[in-house]
C-alpha cells in the first residue's frame, strides 16, 4: 500500500502551510479568540478561495469529490495552525448530507464558502454514546416536530444550518428509531446559547421547543438515521484523529526548539540525556499515532463499514493515548511556562484535550472496538 500523499493532495497541504504562516499567526489567532464570534469572516472566505469548502462536496454539486484521505492532510494542518474556524463542523455537516442524499442545494451552497454547518448530536445525558437520544421528533400533516436539548454543539451558533438527530421511535438508547433532520439555525422554536470552550473554540447548547421541520428537511428514511449517524461520527473521528496529529507535529517541534534554546548549568537543556529519552519516547508516540490515523483515513475512504469502524476506534484510542504523553511531556519539559497562555504549547495542549473528548474518548473506542465481531475470537 502506498502512504505518499498524491502531488494534489500535498498542494492542498503546502497551500494552507503558507496562509497559516502568513495570515494567521499565534497573535491573530489569539485575536480571533477574543472577538465576539470568535471566529473570522476573512479566515473563512480565504479558505473558500483556497477551495477547501469545495473539497469534501461531490463534483455534481460544483466540489472536488475529496475523500477521508485528502481531508486527512487538509485537517493535519488546520491542527498544526490551531485554527479555530468552523471548518470540521461544517465538513462534518456535509458528510450527513453526502450519505443522506437528496439535499444537492444545500451541498452547493457548503462548496461555495456559503453555508457553514454544525452538528447537534450529543445530549447532557448521552455521554459518548449517540444512539442515547431523549430529543423527540413527531410527525403530523406537515412533517415533524422537534422538542428537546442538544449540549456542546460545536461552531453551534455560527452555523446557518444544524444537522439534528432525534427520536421518532424505539427507547431511548435504541439505535432503531432514529431520525435525522437539517434545519436552519434561525427556525422558530430553537434557543442558541453560544460560549467559549477551553481550547479557545466555540460551541452551543440548543433547545428545540415544537419546532416544525418539514418532510424535506429529514435526512434519510424516517427512523433509519443510525447507519448514517454512525458512518458520519466515524468520518468525524477519523478527522479529529488527523487534526490531532498536526497539533502533536507542531508541539513536539515547540518543544524541540525550547530544549535547544532553554540553558541550565551553562548547556542547552536537550544536550541532558534524560529530556532526549523524553523526547525520543515523544516521537515514538507522535509516529504510532501517524500510521493508525492514516490507516483511519484509508478505511473511511474503502466505505466498508466493519473495518470502519474498527479502524476508527483503534485510532481514536491510539491517538489519544499519544495525545496525553506527548501534550503532557511538552507541556513538563517546558517548564512553569508550557501552562500559561503567553505560550503556543499550552493552547496545544487545551486543543489535543479537547479532541480527546470529542465523538468518543479513548475509554469509548476502546470498548466499541472490543464489542466488534470477531475481536473475542481474535483474542483467543
Amino acid at each position: 500500500m502506498d502512504f505518499n500523499f498524491k502531488e494534489e493532495q500535498q498542494q492542498f497541504a503546502d497551500a494552507l502551510k503558507r496562509w497559516v504562516a502568513k495570515d494567521y499567526s499565534f497573535d491573530e489567532r489569539a485575536r480571533i479568540i477574543g472577538s465576539d464570534a470568535g471566529v473570522s469572516d476573512q479566515a473563512w472566505a480565504t479558505l473558500v478561495e483556497l477551495g477547501m469548502t469545495a473539497l469534501p462536496v461531490p463534483e455534481e454539486q460544483g466540489g472536488f469529490s475529496g475523500t477521508a484521505v485528502d481531508l486527512f492532510v487538509v485537517m493535519q494542518e488546520l491542527g498544526r495552525g490551531l485554527v479555530v474556524e468552523p471548518y470540521l463542523a461544517t465538513v462534518l455537516g456535509a458528510e450527513f448530507l453526502k450519505l443522506a442524499g437528496g439535499h444537492d442545494a444545500l451541498l452547493e451552497q457548503v462548496g461555495a464558502g456559503e453555508l457553514k454547518l454544525a452538528c447537534a448530536l450529543g445530549e447532557v445525558q448521552s455521554r459518548h454514546d449517540l444512539a442515547d437520544i431523549a430529543t423527540t421528533a413527531s410527525a403530523d400533516a406537515d412533517g415533524y416536530v422537534i422538542n428537546g436539548r442538544k449540549s456542546v454543539v460545536v461552531h453551534g451558533a455560527q452555523a446557518g444550518s444544524v444537522i439534528v438527530s432525534a427520536r421518532s421511535g424505539g427507547a431511548q438508547r435504541d439505535t432503531g428509531g432514529i431520525s435525522l433532520f437539517v434545519l436552519p439555525l434561525a427556525s422558530a422554536g430553537i434557543t442558541v446559547t453560544g460560549y467559549r470552550t477551553l481550547d479557545g473554540q466555540r460551541a452551543a447548547d440548543l433547545v428545540f421547543d415544537k419546532v416544525r421541520a418539514p418532510a424535506a428537511a429529514l435526512l434519510g428514511a424516517a427512523g433509519a438515521g443510525w447507519a448514517i449517524l454512525d458512518a458520519a461520527a466515524d468520518y468525524g473521528a477519523g478527522l479529529l484523529c488527523a487534526e490531532a496529529l498536526g497539533a502533536m507535529e507542531a508541539i513536539f517541534a515547540a518543544t524541540l526548539d525550547y530544549l535547544k534554546t532553554r540553558t541550565q548549568f551553562g548547556a542547552p537543556i536537550g544536550k541532558f540525556q534524560a529530556l532526549q529519552h523524553r523526547m525520543a519516547d515523544m516521537y515514538i508516540h507522535l509516529e504510532q499515532a501517524r500510521s493508525m490515523a492514516l490507516l483511519a483515513a484509508v478505511r473511511l475512504a474503502s466505505g466498508e463499514a466493519s473495518e470502519r469502524r474498527r479502524a476508527v476506534s483503534a485510532a481514536k484510542y491510539r491517538v489519544g493515548q499519544a495525545m496525553k504523553f506527548v501534550g503532557q511531556q511538552s507541556v513538563q519539559l517546558h517548564g512553569g511556562m508550557g501552562v500559561t497562555n503567553e505560550l503556543p504549547a499550552a493552547h496545544y495542549f487545551k486543543r489535543l484535550t479537547m479532541i480527546e473528548l470529542t465523538m468518543g474518548d479513548s475509554d469509548h473506542h476502546v470498548r466499541r472496538f472490543m464489542a466488534q465481531p470477531g475481536f473475542e475470537q481474535e483474542a483467543a
